[in-house]
């Protein structure tokens, strides 16, 4: 089902329901990676359906602006895309009656490659006014899933120099230094202490070095922010992993584990 959710072509989302025998539980939000600069919605199409089976819940893959010679954005636009999308969600529209109210089920937002740092710029305390989320946003979100993210900027460029041309001087400006954007050494923003983290990363990625999410990872743990971590289970590489059984059984197994009630969450391990 395509819905629109902005007035820009880029502003739209499929939306694929749970299993009709499915009880309430949270939207989840897949966002496409693509460095920035490419990828659809409609990529993911065989991976949404496989979410929604599996976790019972609603998923929604939305669309967003690219940087590109047509249209030569750069950040924040992406992400305030995304935030314009998320706060779309939580107006719930009269007339899209085929959406569930997410506030009332929570959302758990996954994001992958470049999109990992989208979602981390929104919900983590960054220098952009443009991206600030809402309270109610904040108390909607249940949890984050982060797989083979791009964190921080200028360790990616220290471990591939050809990314500057290739995709990074277009999206953020060509610069010596991108440490504004280094989402790695951002703080929590206040509001989001509830909120359960997982990052993932594959063995065998060879376009995202591990040294990202590992980064991110102690980040976040030195906040003493909710958040697990697998970088054992994956091992396709970079975008081919999201075809994998396996990830969308983490995913689902993820959120098996934030629905719980908390007696059972807590036994509930994370690897």
């Amino acid at each position: 089902m395509d819905l629109e959710y902005g007035r820009d072509a880029r502003h739209r989302f499929d939306y694929y329901p749970p299993p009709a025998d499915a009880q309430a539980g949270p939207l989840l939000v897949w966002v496409h990676g693509g460095a920035w600069r490419s990828e659809d919605k409609a990529d993911y199409a065989d991976l949404a359906r496989s979410l929604a089976r599996r976790t019972a819940c609603p998923v929604a893959v939305p669309n967003y602006r690219l940087t590109s010679p047509q249209d030569p954005i750069q950040h924040p636009a992406h992400a305030s895309d995304l935030l314009r999308f998320l706060h779309f969600l939580l107006r719930a529209p009269q007339h899209a009656h085929e959406l569930p109210r997410a506030p009332l089920a929570g959302l758990v937002l996954i994001g992958h490659s470049c999109s990992a740092h989208m979602l981390s710029s929104i919900l983590l305390s960054d220098p952009f006014p443009e991206l600030e989320p809402s309270p109610q946003l904040l108390a909607a979100t249940q949890a984050v899933i982060a797989s083979e993210g791009i964190y921080d900027v200028d360790a990616l460029l220290r471990s591939f120099p050809d990314y500057r041309q290739w995709f990074i001087a277009n999206a953020f400006g060509d610069r010596p230094t991108y440490s504004d954007v280094n989402v790695a050494s951002y703080p929590l923003r206040p509001g989001t202490e509830h909120i359960h983290w997982l990052v993932l990363h594959s063995k065998a990625d060879v376009l995202v070095d591990q040294l990202q999410s590992e980064t991110f990872f102690a980040r976040l743990l030195s906040l003493k922010a909710n958040v697990s971590k697998n970088f054992d289970d994956l091992n396709q590489n970079h975008n081919d992993l999201l075809h994998s059984d396996i990830y969308a059984q983490i995913v689902a197994d993820f959120t098996a584990a934030v629905r719980a009630p908390p007696a059972v969450a807590a036994q509930t391990p994370i690897s």
